[in-house]
């Protein structure tokens, strides 16, 4: 059953809760964490008065259930990955949303129509989309060329980074081996799919470094610890624009994803937290954040807006995973597939990883 919440949106008045003076949002760190805070945090520390405590993880939905259990919620918003939201939002650890009090495009679209298919949820909004997708050393001789490359240790030696999990390791194995990205996720429920999976991950796991936090490969790049790895989109636009990197992304069979605002239940300061989420998730903000690193916004008529780089030279629309030349053979995290299948794919993943 389809989670997303497609509701008629009228445009809220734009208030701070007076009761709260601060709040608390946990997100990613890193290049990503600093495009909100230029782009969101600032900006409204400076409308408001109200005070922003940025707090980074490398998975920021981690401790929400923990701290909802125990009935000691320090954590006001979170940005969360959407397998995640609907999790904690199946288990009743997160708020519920006015999602018809979000504002409407600046172009007047509703905001249940503005908002890209798969960024609106009963307990979520949606801020980016971003993509996993292989980077490399471009001052390495012949560049990768396909995702198959990856797999390929005779021509391409040297050390891969991938990301530690099932998730994003499976789909890329299977498109390595041949799989159109359409067919992907109905191979994956299947046993004889998975199996195909892991057999691909066996013939380069005694090569592979494995990242946990988005930071990490850029930094195993730039290190020439590996030769390619997995990354977040962004990360790597960072590291190539701002920080001179010689590195270079593979665009084909990239795996798209979204980034959400959540509020976890018995958050402190909920009412301030949403009036934050609602200011930060409309049109303009959306498109700001855009020239600080380069993910997608979520809402569509946010696009236009999309300009440069804040060096004021480098045009975002090259870089960002929604560019249409991007999109062909891309593939879309199935969220619906992650929430029915993420346990017993993250427990066989553990034991192969474990297994010499």
């Amino acid at each position: 059953m389809k989670r997303f919440l497609f509701l008629t949106s009228a445009l809220a008045s734009f208030a701070v809760a007076a009761s709260a003076q601060e709040i608390t949002i946990v997100s990613w760190g890193g290049a990503y964490g600093a495009s909100q805070v230029e782009a969101y945090h600032k900006p409204y520390m400076e409308l408001t008065g109200v005070k922003i405590n940025s707090v980074d993880a490398d998975n920021p939905a981690t401790p929400i259930k923990a701290q909802v259990e125990a009935g000691n919620v320090t954590i006001d918003i979170a940005d969360v990955e959407p397998s995640d939201l609907v999790r904690l939002c199946d288990e009743g650890a997160l708020e519920v949303l006015a999602i018809e009090d979000l504002p409407d495009g600046a172009d007047g679209t509703p905001a249940a129509e503005d908002f890209i298919e798969g960024g609106l949820y009963d307990c979520g909004v949606g801020t980016i989309v971003y993509s996993t997708l292989i980077a490399y050393r471009s001052d390495g001789g012949e560049a990768p060329t396909t995702t198959a490359d990856f797999f390929d240790l005779e021509k391409f030696p040297g050390k891969r980074g991938l990301r530690k999990g099932a998730k994003y390791a499976l789909e890329l194995a299977l498109m390595a081996d041949g799989v159109p990205p359409a067919e992907v996720y109905d191979l994956l429920a299947t046993p004889e799919g998975v199996d195909r999976a892991f057999a691909k991950l066996d013939t380069i796991k005694d090569q592979v470094v494995w990242w946990e936090a988005g930071a990490q490969p850029p930094q195993l790049l730039a290190d020439k610890e590996v030769v390619m790895t997995t990354a977040y989109n962004g990360r790597i636009f960072n590291a190539m624009i701002s920080e001179n990197q010689p590195f270079e992304l593979l665009w084909p069979n990239q795996i798209l994803d979204f980034n959400l605002f959540v509020i976890p239940k018995g958050a402190p300061n909920k009412d301030a937290a949403w009036e934050f989420i609602k200011w930060a998730t409309d049109t303009q903000r959306l498109a700001d954040q855009a020239s600080f690193i380069s993910y997608g916004p979520a809402r569509k008529s946010s696009a236009p807006l999309v300009g440069l780089f804040n060096d004021g030279v480098t045009e975002m629309g090259p870089h960002m995973p929604t560019n249409p030349d991007y999109m062909a053979d891309a593939l879309t995290t199935d969220i619906e597939f992650w929430a029915d299948h993420d346990i017993e794919l993250s427990e066989r993943f553990n034991a192969w990883l474990a297994a010499n």
